[in-house]
């Protein structure tokens, strides 16, 4: 993990890791730059970290309650940018850092989607954002971004490009530790289609009276229900570019007009019906969340600092396995080993899973290096129960749940999917609480601006956290922001 060692700690996922919690809700996140990188190598294509928290992986499309959500992970740095996958774990002190930057790959990949995309995530904030929204409170809040946005170089410029293409409803954002709002309004496109508009959100950082959270109302289709579904058209576009993958970290460069190669993967409408018979006619993801690394059980932290490290090490993953061999693409981590998914799915029922032994590296962290040291209590507490229907393992080659495929509404429902937009959990959609709305894992009050006084699960989830949180925080004291 790319942060200095004094920061290296054991916090609370190893227990949704382990079974020992489960989220409460649906949650959906995509990768940034302090990331357990090894980790999420395991699911370049998204998959199940824990019970109900779904990675999307370098990139992908997801559905959920028929909201069509997008993503990438990461960071850009320009001299990563045209290089392959290559960083493995045990990593080095240069590539713990650019595992997680943004390879043109994935870019190229989203460039291909031709269908609307509901929500959109990022680390990173697109290049020139700043120009839509009120940037003179950006620079009252944050001076040094002063000479990039001057230059036009704050941001990411492939997402930039992104944005321009897929014209998402709502971009969601985090990475700089600030809370800043944009209204885009896009060009008309050909033939006289009416003009699209993306509303922008980036949060600040998860710290004690930050603005890291917010709800918002996102409208879905109630029939869908909130489980995950996988995306057809995403699943074409890396099923016909899976030739592009590279594992090297020499120049790759993606194909384009005037070129021999071919550079336009648009998916048809015969190829998006080929890939939902492919998965049996139900495009719903199992819940085959599968451990690949022993759990650590009952080791506080303090104890952990006296605990041997396992050495990192490249592992393949069972969710990766099942997809790449469903689509018949390529897993990275079985290339490095000398496998194919095949082969892996083939041992997975005599033999455990493969494996082989095998500081910040962005300005605008320095500045919140004080703050992130300080050894803040969580304003979120686990322990209140609001759990939905935990899910279950499947094995790996069930292939239940996706037998019978239902179309995605395209038009998106009166009801109501409530979402909270933060740096590391942009979506969490909840299938249970009160009516069709989703339920959320709040902290105290004094984080969250405006609540609706209708909205009675949320007010007494609030409640509840305020209570407990404030019984044992040495906060309570301390004068409110």
């Amino acid at each position: 993990m790319a942060v200095p060692q004094k920061y290296q700690q054991l916090n609370t996922f190893y227990k949704y890791y382990s079974g020992e919690k489960t989220a409460p809700v649906l949650t959906v996140f995509i990768g940034g730059n302090h990331e357990a990188s090894n980790y999420m190598q395991e699911l370049p294509y998204g998959g199940w970290v824990a019970r109900n928290i779904y990675y999307m992986g370098y990139a992908g499309i997801i559905q959920v309650g028929g909201v069509r959500i997008g993503g990438i992970s990461g960071i850009y740095k320009g001299h990563d940018f045209n290089k392959g996958h290559f960083e493995r774990p045990p990593y080095e002190r240069d590539t713990v850092r650019s595992v997680y930057h943004v390879r043109n790959l994935e870019v190229f990949r989203l460039k291909q989607i031709s269908r609307h995309t509901d929500i959109f995530i990022s680390h990173d904030w697109p290049q020139g954002i700043y120009h839509n929204g009120d940037v003179d409170n950006l620079l009252r809040t944050k001076p040094f971004f002063k000479q990039e946005i001057e230059e036009n170089k704050l941001g990411a410029r492939p997402l930039a490009d992104l944005l321009s293409h897929l014209q998402p409803s709502y971009w969601f954002a985090a990475h700089l530790h600030v809370k800043f709002a944009a209204h885009v309004q896009h060009k008309p496109g050909a033939d006289g289609i009416p003009a699209k508009s993306t509303k922008f959100l980036a949060l600040d950082k998860c710290l004690p009276r930050r603005n890291f959270l917010q709800v918002l109302d996102i409208p879905h289709n109630q029939e869908e229900g909130l489980k995950i579904k996988l995306d057809p058209e995403w699943l074409n576009i890396l099923k016909s570019t899976d030739h592009l993958l590279k594992l090297t970290p020499g120049t790759v460069y993606m194909p384009g007009p005037g070129g021999r190669e071919r550079y336009d993967f648009t998916v048809s409408d015969k190829e998006m019906k080929d890939i939902v018979a492919t998965f049996g006619g139900d495009m719903t993801l199992p819940e085959n969340f599968e451990q690949t690394s022993p759990p650590i059980l009952g080791l506080p932290n303090q104890q952990m600092k006296f605990a041997r490290r396992r050495p990192l090490c490249v592992q393949v993953n069972p969710q990766t396995t099942l997809l790449c061999t469903m689509l018949e693409v390529t897993d990275p981590n079985a290339k490095i080993l000398g496998k194919t998914s095949q082969q892996l799915l083939d041992e997975s029922s005599t033999s455990p899973a493969a494996s082989l032994s095998g500081g910040s590296d962005d300005p605008h962290d320095e500045e919140e290096a004080e703050d992130s040291g300080k050894d803040f209590p969580s304003m979120i507490d686990s322990s209140i129960d609001i759990s939905i229907s935990s899910m279950s393992n499947s094995p790996l080659g069930d292939r239940s749940g996706w037998d019978s495929f239902h179309t995605a509404n395209e038009s998106l429902g009166d009801s109501r999917l409530s979402s909270p937009s933060s740096s590391s959990t942009p979506l969490k959609p909840s299938a249970g609480g009160v009516g069709n709305k989703a339920s959320l894992t709040l902290p105290a009050p004094s984080i969250v601006s405006k609540v609706a006084d209708d909205d009675e699960e949320l007010l007494l989830i609030l409640s509840a956290q305020k209570n407990k949180s404030l019984s044992k925080s040495p906060l309570k004291d301390l004068p409110s922001a």
